[in-house]
């Protein structure tokens, strides 16, 4: 199982064969991950654009509890000089904790434990 991060959402959205495999095997997105994605589309595109990839992934979504927040928050400080945002930090915390890979392509976490790191 793996849980996804923006970076490879927008790949996805991007139709990017390098990630187009991924929707082939068990996947999630928190759901902060998803409301950043939301953003990013909306901000390059449009509501219309947003929508429509919300719905595509809603039923991939997933909450994420508090203690994967604070757990999320002392990361992020413990990765400060990486300059890592928060919700990647929830993304990888929430794989950790649920047994999972976290795919992204931003290099702060490409030499970390439970990362399948894709390029474009």
């Amino acid at each position: 199982m793996n849980c996804l991060d923006t970076y490879a959402l927008v790949e996805m959205s991007k139709e990017n064969d390098k990630f187009l495999h991924l929707k082939n095997y068990d996947f999630v997105i928190t759901n902060m991950t998803m409301a950043e994605f939301y953003g990013v589309l909306y901000n390059r595109f449009d509501k219309i654009t947003a929508d429509y990839w919300n719905r595509k992934f809603k039923t991939f979504c997933v909450p994420v509890s508090q203690e994967i927040l604070l757990k999320a928050a002392m990361l992020k400080v413990d990765l400060k000089k990486q300059g890592v945002s928060l919700i990647d930090c929830v993304g990888y915390t929430f794989a950790l904790e649920n047994n999972m890979d976290f795919v992204t392509g931003d290099k702060e976490f490409e030499k970390m434990k439970n990362v399948q790191f894709m390029k474009k």
